[in-house]
């Protein structure tokens, strides 16, 4: 069993729990329902903007422990005044010590698209994604079948919000393209066995339909890489561990962007 097995094993639990406590009324009367979700491409293609997804990530399967001394207001806000084109905040408590309380934490004192982070299985989630002020939802091709992956971004797009696909290869590409979804995520890292590698992202540029944004997460550590990255056709770069290991990491997106 792989850990993304476990995690979504863990996932389906987790959910069931989770709509035994809160119901689908309750999630409809938060204060971030109805808000009008932010929308992800004109943020991203602003050219007062770097295209950087930013992410918030305390803990990840493969690096344990990244940095849980910081705030997520401190540093998104950091981020953003970096000058993030989106922000990235992981909910999974089991696997990356996330929760719902940062999101809703990062929606309160940002005014930028945040992407809901998490592994988006089940319609109950797109639900609490409005709910918590995500503009975003992610859907992993490598856990979703077509039909699936159809269902959710139909019901996101229902409730106004922007769908990121995430694929690792050119076979979750194709059988997975949909006219629902925004853009679509080449994730460099290898799902089964966390190696990492940007040509990943390079070998699938070509095979992403124009009408999608073109996103590259992870493996992304220099400013050199996303320049020879929007020479490719990307319009977004997502990048989580480079930023959160540091002491500050809304400084150092600061440092960073400098030499773009």
């Amino acid at each position: 069993m792989t850990i993304l097995d476990k995690i979504v094993a863990h996932k389906k639990t987790e959910i069931e729990e989770a709509k035994k406590l809160i119901s689908h009324k309750t999630l409809e009367s938060t204060e971030f329902f109805n808000r009008q979700p932010l929308s992800f491409k004109d943020f991203l293609l602003d050219v007062n903007r770097t295209g950087i997804i930013a992410e918030f990530k305390r803990k990840s399967p493969s690096k344990g422990i990244i940095n849980d001394k910081v705030s997520v207001e401190e540093v998104t806000t950091g981020y953003n005044s970096a000058g993030a084109s989106a922000l990235s905040v992981l909910t999974d408590t089991e696997f990356f010590m996330g929760q719902k309380a940062d999101l809703i934490a990062a929606r309160r004192v940002n005014n930028i698209p945040i992407l809901r982070k998490d592994f988006m299985i089940d319609e109950y989630q797109v639900l609490e994604a409005k709910a918590w002020g995500a503009d975003i939802i992610l859907l992993i091709a490598a856990i979703l079948t077509p039909a699936q992956i159809d269902q959710l971004a139909a019901q996101a797009k229902s409730l106004g919000l922007n769908v990121l696909l995430e694929v690792h290869n050119m076979e979750e590409l194709q059988r997975s393209i949909n006219s629902k979804l925004d853009a679509i995520g080449v994730n460099n890292r290898n799902l089964a066995d966390f190696t990492v590698s940007v040509e990943t992202s390079y070998q699938l540029a070509e095979h992403i339909p124009a009408e999608f944004m073109k996103i590259s997460e992870s493996a992304i550590s220099n400013p050199e890489t996303i320049k020879q990255l929007k020479k490719a056709g990307f319009n977004g770069f997502l990048i989580g561990e480079n930023f959160m290991k540091q002491v500050d990491p809304g400084a150092a997106m600061r440092e960073f962007v400098k030499d773009l």
